[in-house]
């Protein structure tokens, strides 16, 4: 029998997730979380944020999509973190995940996404669809690696960052925290905390 979980969000992101989340047959979607939309797909919004600590279903997934707003997320995931509620790590069956690599708990890994060997990802990240994290690399929490990015191995990014589509990452650049990467990027230098790249 599938084991429940509740999506907190019900924007375009979460669309997305639903589709992992049913391709990889693990888990049975109970109901969203959301302060404004009533419905996503064929799931229903059972309550607010301010409906967390009466939910008894103890799954949680953050689907609150992240481009130039980490804080969102990494505020809905203390949040759930202090009601104990659990966070599973969701890995699509059409991507490849490395047996070696550690994946964070409440991290999403999306379709056709390739995680290779000794790779480090944090809590509550996104590894969207198609992106390709080589060997080696180290990814903070609350990260997002946006769709078709390449990251080569032994880069090192910190937390809160987000790496727009299709940017590639130089093997071994260092980017520090709360740095934004738009798409199309190629970065071969360190990146400071807190830089925009756009």
């Amino acid at each position: 029998m599938k084991k429940k979980i509740i999506l907190i969000g019900a924007g375009g992101h979460c669309n997305s997730c639903i589709d992992v989340i049913e391709s990889e047959n693990k888990f049975k979607i109970a109901g969203l979380i959301d302060n404004k939309k009533k419905s996503l797909s064929k799931y229903k919004v059972i309550g607010s944020d301010k409906d967390l600590q009466k939910i008894k279903i103890k799954n949680i997934l953050i689907t609150v999509g992240q481009i130039k707003n980490p804080f969102i997320r990494e505020k809905l995931f203390k949040l759930a973190k202090k009601l104990k509620f659990n966070f599973p790590k969701i890995k699509s069956p059409t991507s490849h995940v490395s047996e070696d690599s550690i994946i964070g708990p409440g991290t999403i890994i999306m379709h056709r996404a390739v995680i290779n060997k000794s790779v480090k990802i944090g809590k509550n990240c996104i590894i969207n669809t198609g992106a390709i994290i080589e060997h080696d690399v180290v990814i903070g929490d609350n990260s997002h690696i946006s769709t078709g990015a390449i990251i080569n191995g032994g880069v090192k990014i910190g937390q809160k960052s987000f790496i727009g589509s299709g940017s590639v990452i130089q093997q071994n650049i260092v980017i520090g925290n709360q740095c934004f990467i738009n798409a199309k990027k190629f970065i071969s230098q360190n990146i400071k905390d807190n830089s925009k790249i756009v």
